[in-house]
């Protein structure tokens, strides 16, 4: 059933959550219908090939919500040409009656390795396929030369938010933030601590102080790492994995700034590569999963969701989010209430 909306405004959008298609499409349907039901105003759809396809989990959430947001969180531009990728955003905000919101980002690089797409990241592609993206939904045909080429291409259809469905940047590196702020609607910031959040502010703020006043309202988000249940020690247990892929494709500064081993993270890195994810998750220190996720008991994630919202606008709630699923997202949208108030 689809459901007519107006385009969804970035700034009604605080509390979002990330779900990842590991689990089977009816499974996620259902854990997308709990959120709505919680909360929630978004559910972003993680983007690796190893997952089943976001879209398809995306399409079977819009069947069992009728309000909230919908979208990939993040897509990339190289395992899919960006003309196809605008179009299947484009398919989404049909389907849903004008709810889907484009989640973009470099992606993640160990998994883009085993695609032989690793060296292709970057800012410039990311940049160049939202662009493109909003001129097609717009009614637009374009030819490019650039990170990809395109030659008179254009969609048969125009989506119900037309070029206005909003373009979230995902990533963490300073460049790709400044950018966000310039040309985005939002920045999906890939942290977790406050610190985190007060560095990627400033980064926002230098590539806001270039932006068109037309591009109108931005929002900054915390695209956090949460393990949230009743059990704090099952809550640390269950960020492992989650927190080894950040620590893995966490840019330079971030480790830095918490004082994380560079080669540690390094070898993550080579771990996941290689699909030894249970070596990979060994190799997380104590000191990684309090840098890259909020864990613990509500109270606890609710003080640090609390000290992130002084310099973010929102948070999305991401990978694992508990270790049992329907509880831990009730759980956090209580523990964003707390910390919201």
């Amino acid at each position: 059933m689809t459901h007519s909306h107006a385009p969804v405004d970035v700034t009604d959008v605080s509390l979002g959550l990330e779900l990842t298609p590991e689990h089977p499409v009816d499974r996620l349907a259902e854990l997308g219908a709990t959120a709505e039901a919680a909360g929630y105003d978004a559910v972003f759809s993680s983007s690796h090939y190893n997952n089943r396809d976001p879209y398809a989990a995306l399409h079977r959430m819009a069947i069992e919500t009728e309000s909230i947001a919908l979208g990939p969180g993040v897509a990339n531009p190289y395992e899919t040409h960006p003309v196809t990728l605008a179009s299947r955003v484009a398919t989404l905000d049909e389907a849903t009656g004008g709810r889907a919101v484009f989640g973009i980002g470099p992606g993640d690089p160990s998994t883009l390795g085993n695609l032989g797409l690793a060296d292709q990241r970057g800012l410039r592609p990311v940049l160049e396929a939202f662009k493109t993206a909003q001129q097609l939904w717009g009614g637009e045909r374009i030819s490019h030369e650039g990170t990809f080429d395109a030659t008179d291409a254009g969609l048969n259809y125009e989506p119900p938010s037309g070029s206005s469905i909003p373009v979230l940047v995902g990533g963490e590196g300073p460049h790709m933030c400044r950018m966000a702020g310039k040309h985005a609607d939002g920045l999906l910031f890939n942290g977790s601590h406050p610190d985190d959040l007060a560095w990627a502010r400033e980064q926002v703020d230098q590539g806001r102080a270039d932006r068109p006043d037309h591009r109108g309202p931005f929002s900054l988000y915390a695209y956090a790492s949460v393990s949230v249940a009743d059990d704090p020690e099952a809550a640390r247990s269950a960020a492992r994995p989650p927190v080894a892929f950040i620590a893995a494709g966490a840019a330079p500064p971030v480790l830095q700034r918490h004082s994380i081993d560079t080669d540690r993270a390094a070898q993550i890195g080579d771990q996941i590569g290689l699909g030894a994810f249970s070596d990979a998750f060994e190799l997380v220190t104590d000191e990684m999963i309090d840098a890259f996720a909020m864990v613990g008991s509500t109270e606890t994630v609710a003080d640090r969701m609390e000290r992130v919202l002084e310099h973010a606008d929102g948070i999305v709630v991401g990978s694992p989010i508990g270790p049992d699923l329907d509880d831990a997202i009730d759980l956090a949208a209580m523990a964003f209430s707390t910390a919201a108030e």
